[in-house]
């Protein structure tokens, strides 16, 4: 994959991922996130649900064309970058609501309604990867967006061991033709914890493949990894009525196609681990050749 193929691909899944977002809110998809978003700032009450749609709507909406203006250079790099921190700055600081964490079950890192909002973490890598890449050594990209990848997969995963996690995903489970075999082998909680453990597992040799420049291992466990973001993709057509004519998608869909982003990241990781270090001894191998 060259340098503009990975560009490509992360500029669609991005703004692909905003644009749903965007285009849900304004159809007046899940009014109750953007109410408890708003009300962090006091604004919950100020204004009527179907002004906060159209208001998060438009915001996000105008992200995804924001960013493909700049790779046109019509729009400098950063006005695209600070619009996207501050697009994204919303909804991460309302973390620190205690409406976001599960007291009776220990507070942090017991997330309750947050799950969804930690996935913006994704995001900043990849508008530094896309504006920014030259003010940044390799390793540190690969690291940015290896960040999140690990994150969601350490946290949400590490969740799964828990009883009130295994029951939310049963649902999810379930109605997967790919993964309702799971509960003919386990238990509801068994299920979970196998879920669980092939997210924090692969998370982890991920990061050690990374670690220590071994690419087979690189490899495996990418794909491993990107198989999670991929199976939540089939969420929105195998769960009832995630796609609806109304708003799109609905609550369960805003927050699995918000995964695509972590394809994105896990993207710009295979470029500088994999991709680019082949192109770089091709050239090598040249320079040598000409020499």
């Amino acid at each position: 994959m060259t340098l503009n193929q990975t560009e490509n691909v992360v500029c669609a899944l991005l703004t692909f991922g905003f644009a749903v977002l965007g285009l849900t809110f304004l159809l007046g998809a899940n009014p109750n996130a953007l109410t408890a978003t708003f009300s962090f700032y006091s604004l919950g009450t100020v204004l009527s649900e179907s002004a906060l749609g159209a208001f998060a709507g438009i915001a996000l909406l105008l992200l995804p064309l924001m960013t493909i203006a700049a790779r046109f250079y019509l729009v400098s790099a950063k006005a695209v970058t600070l619009y996207a921190a501050f697009v994204i700055a919303i909804p991460l600081l309302t973390l620190l609501s205690p409406t976001r964490w599960m007291a009776d079950l220990g507070g942090f890192p017991i997330i309750g309604s947050g799950q969804g909002i930690i996935k913006y973490f994704a995001v900043l890598p990849l508008f530094l990867f896309l504006f920014y890449r030259e003010k940044f050594s390799h390793k540190q990209l690969t690291y940015l967006n290896f960040a999140p990848v690990a994150m969601v997969l350490l946290w949400i995963g590490g969740m799964k061991f828990f009883e009130f996690e295994a029951n939310a995903i049963v649902g999810l489970v379930e109605t997967s033709p790919f993964m309702s075999w799971l509960y003919d082998v386990f238990s509801v909680q068994g299920a979970s914890n196998m879920i669980g453990g092939f997210d924090v597992f692969f998370a982890l040799v991920l990061g050690a493949g990374i670690y220590t420049k071994n690419k087979p291992i690189i490899i495996a466990s990418g794909l491993a990894c990107l198989s999670v973001f991929l199976m939540t993709q089939t969420f929105l057509f195998t769960v009832p009525d995630t796609l609806n004519s109304a708003t799109i998608v609905n609550r369960l869909g805003q927050f699995v196609i918000k995964d695509l982003w972590f394809i994105a990241n896990l993207t710009v990781v295979s470029y500088f681990t994999i991709f680019n270090s082949v192109s770089d001894q091709n050239r090598k191998a040249q320079l040598d050749k000409l020499g």
